[in-house]
């Protein structure tokens, strides 16, 4: 009897230990391990601090005479230019005092790390003003929103001419002075956005995965600031005249300098 009464304890004991394990096992783990980050938040912010880079970009050669353009066919821009003083004429070539170069799109093309940076909430605002895309050169960081404006209070449209990314053709009457939020979610380089409607309108824009670049404007200056130290290769882009790589070397806090020259 007692071995047989001892047998049925031992057997209980351990069915009992068996059901407790099996418990266990079913439980999910409620403890303090991080959960992982989403997508969405995923990143560092953009840095505001660090090395530098700056320069200058000047034009060399025989200034041509860019053709003026005829606004007549809309009236509302062609006032705005007479207003201004100015001459309409293509913003293929801009030109400071002394030969500097302005729309000219300066980027790191390598040396940095593998870092994803955040991309800013704040949209990339363009206008249209005077039958003229403003800025004529831009860039935005991927996701980054960009808003097209109208202040001319006539009928536009935004055509992008992507190649990786999706085309978008946007209508803008008159009555509609800003659009919706566009992003583009894949890294590009320069590509066109034009008005259907007004030929001589367009402009240029390039998509990076870094906030590391800067347009020149007519003092022909560039900064990229916020650098890690290390060695880049910095690239200049015209919409005529092609691009131009520099090599540069910058310490923890530094200033490096790289002008470059264009020419027909």
């Amino acid at each position: 009897m007692t071995s047989y009464k001892s047998n049925r304890i031992f057997i209980t004991s351990l069915l009992s230990a068996l059901i407790i394990l099996l418990a266990g096992c079913g439980k999910k783990d409620t403890g303090s391990a991080e959960a992982p980050q989403s997508e969405s938040t995923a990143g560092v912010p953009i840095p505001t601090e660090g090395a530098k880079i700056t320069g200058t970009i000047k034009f060399a050669g025989d200034i041509p005479q860019l053709r003026e353009i005829d606004m007549s066919d809309e009236p509302v821009c062609a006032g705005w230019w007479e207003e201004s003083g100015e001459v309409a004429r293509s913003e293929a070539l801009v030109l400071g005092a002394d030969k500097e170069l302005a729309n000219v799109f300066v980027s790191i093309k390598s040396g940095l790390s593998a870092v994803e940076y955040i991309a800013p909430s704040e949209p990339v605002i363009v206008d249209q003003v005077g039958c003229r895309y403003i800025p004529h050169v831009f860039a935005m960081i991927k996701g980054q929103p960009v808003i097209f404006k109208n202040s001319d209070g006539v009928l536009h449209n935004v055509h992008a001419l992507p190649n990786v990314n999706r085309e978008f053709n946007l209508a803008m009457p008159g009555s509609l002075t800003e659009s919706k939020p566009r992003t583009f979610k894949k890294v590009e380089s320069m590509f066109t956005i034009k008005c259907d409607k007004h030929p001589w309108m367009n402009s240029y824009a390039a998509v990076l995965d870094h906030p590391f670049f800067g347009v020149t404007g007519k003092d022909g200056a560039f900064e990229i600031v916020g650098l890690p130290a290390g060695t880049y290769e910095v690239e200049a882009w015209h919409e005529k005249m092609g691009t131009q790589v520099a090599q540069v070397t910058v310490g923890e806090m530094e200033i490096g300098n790289i002008d470059f020259t264009f020419s027909r």
